[in-house]
């Protein structure tokens, strides 16, 4: 059976927040964030704008495009580190939201590699039982876990939530999940942390170890997964990586020899969000009329954890 991405959709708050804005509230400027990050601005929740809102309207979005009934799907995966509650889980929320009666729902958690964890989930779930749609969500309102006055964090980050339909079918002619590799190094998860149940309950990172971290380990698996799905870089027509910093993107772009334009970004706009950025990311090209059916895909995504993945799809 083939998989495929059938609609995407994606919501953001309507708040911007610019890099102006946050100067008036810490020791920081436009030209300080967007010359180490390549961010202007991010969109910040409010609290009518929760998780499941954003997430279901995001699904309702790709469902749409899809032309798709929420009534046909079957299966709805999210993956988020910032839930609106314990339980129930925001899938079950969302499925309660858009009035999918039939589907199964669940959450995922590998913060910002949760879409490609999450997608990896749903392929595997709708291979084994040959389900025919489902409802891929990356979502997560990380500006209800910053520390305002901490400069190192609460600059990067902006919430929203992004969505995928994967179908199912038996032709050929449509397009298909080819690979997928994923790691975890629990070793190095004081890089990057939100203990929520601790003293200290907000963001907190190691910026030059992540970006270490993600310079190296972003392209290798690139790498692995293209080996694995015996894909050559002339075969590829986008690589949407996770939008955390532009200087990250372009080091990955650099060490695979490929140009910048094959390395569409968005965090201009939305700052990192986190497990919603790359099905955001690639929204935001389908609504543009930048995807064609049969163009081949790598996303990869890196995050706490620490946690990575990449995969190739056609689309």
């Amino acid at each position: 059976m083939h998989l495929y991405i059938a609609g995407t959709g994606s919501a953001l708050p309507e708040s911007r927040v610019t890099n102006d804005d946050l100067s008036k509230r810490m020791d920081t400027s436009d030209e300080w964030i967007y010359s180490r990050t390549g961010i202007h601005e991010r969109r910040i929740a409010d609290r009518k704008e929760t998780l499941s809102v954003l997430s279901a309207k995001a699904a309702e979005a790709a469902l749409e495009n899809a032309g798709i009934a929420p009534e046909e799907t079957e299966l709805i995966v999210v993956g988020t580190s910032t839930p609106d509650c314990v339980f129930p889980s925001c899938g079950c929320e969302v499925q309660s939201y858009i009035h999918a009666p039939k589907a199964f729902c669940m959450d995922v958690s590998a913060a910002c590699s949760g879409f490609l964890y999450a997608l990896h989930t749903a392929e595997s779930i709708m291979r084994t039982d040959r389900l025919k749609t489902a409802l891929v969500i990356g979502a997560d309102t990380l500006s209800r876990h910053l520390d305002w006055s901490d400069r190192s964090t609460s600059v990067l980050f902006g919430d929203g939530a992004g969505a995928v339909v994967l179908k199912g079918s038996d032709s050929e002619k449509d397009g298909d999940i080819l690979g997928t590799v994923l790691g975890s190094d629990g070793g190095r998860a004081p890089f990057l942390t939100c203990r929520t149940q601790s003293d200290d309950p907000y963001v907190r990172m190691q910026g030059q170890e992540v970006f270490r971290f993600a310079v190296r380990t972003v392209p290798q698996c690139i790498e692995e997964v293209m080996t694995k799905t015996g894909m050559q870089k002339e075969d590829i027509r986008y690589y949407l990586l996770h939008q955390a910093n532009a200087r990250i993107i372009d080091s990955v772009a650099r060490y695979l020899k490929e140009p910048a334009e094959k390395f569409p970004m968005n965090m201009e706009k939305t700052a990192n969000t986190s497990a919603a950025s790359i099905p955001v990311l690639m929204d935001g090209l389908n609504r543009e009329g930048k995807l064609t059916r049969g163009d081949v895909l790598v996303l990869s995504g890196f995050g706490a954890g620490l946690t990575w993945g990449a995969g190739v799809l056609r689309y």
